[in-house]
């Protein structure tokens, strides 16, 4: 399959993402640890669907040092003993943050009060701009088919 777009060699894109990868950059540098900010991303584009980026933040999890089992249990997370306390409201929020058209109130509450048991307000920030980040990259790929498979950990670091 074939992308719908090129967007290496758009001059837009070129622009537009320098300022994506500087956002990325940014929010792999935040206090949020590294491996919610994987678990995260990685769950946020299994719901989107985005076959790049679940190939992608697989991949660089991994050889991060992250686990298969945790990896293969990202999807099914609520069932999963394998996930902090911390992590599962990560991916609670993630969850509810990335659904907002299905939950119509978007972010309960409760959802929000406990991520804030478990992070401070930076990482809470961080993580915020992390569920919009990467569900505004998964519609990038989305809208332009951009396949899946060939990524190495590390490419676009």
């Amino acid at each position: 399959m074939d992308a719908r777009l090129n967007y290496f060699a758009s001059p837009t894109a070129g622009k537009a993402f320098k300022y994506f990868m500087s956002a990325g950059k940014t929010l792999k540098d935040s206090s949020l640890p590294a491996a919610t900010q994987e678990l995260v991303a990685l769950r946020v584009s299994q719901i989107n669907g985005c076959a790049s980026c679940i190939d992608m933040h697989t991949k660089d999890a991994a050889a991060a040092g992250e686990t298969a089992v945790r990896l293969n249990l990202v999807a099914a997370w609520r069932e999963a003993t394998v996930f902090t306390e911390a992590e599962r409201a990560a991916l609670e929020l993630a969850e509810e943050g990335t659904r907002v058209a299905d939950a119509a109130g978007g972010v309960s509450d409760k959802v929000w009060e406990g991520a804030a048991k478990h992070y401070d307000e930076e990482q809470l920030t961080a993580l915020v701009i992390l569920v919009s980040f990467m569900n505004t990259v998964n519609r990038l790929n989305i809208i332009a088919q951009q396949p899946a498979g060939d990524y190495t950990p590390g490419q676009f670091h």
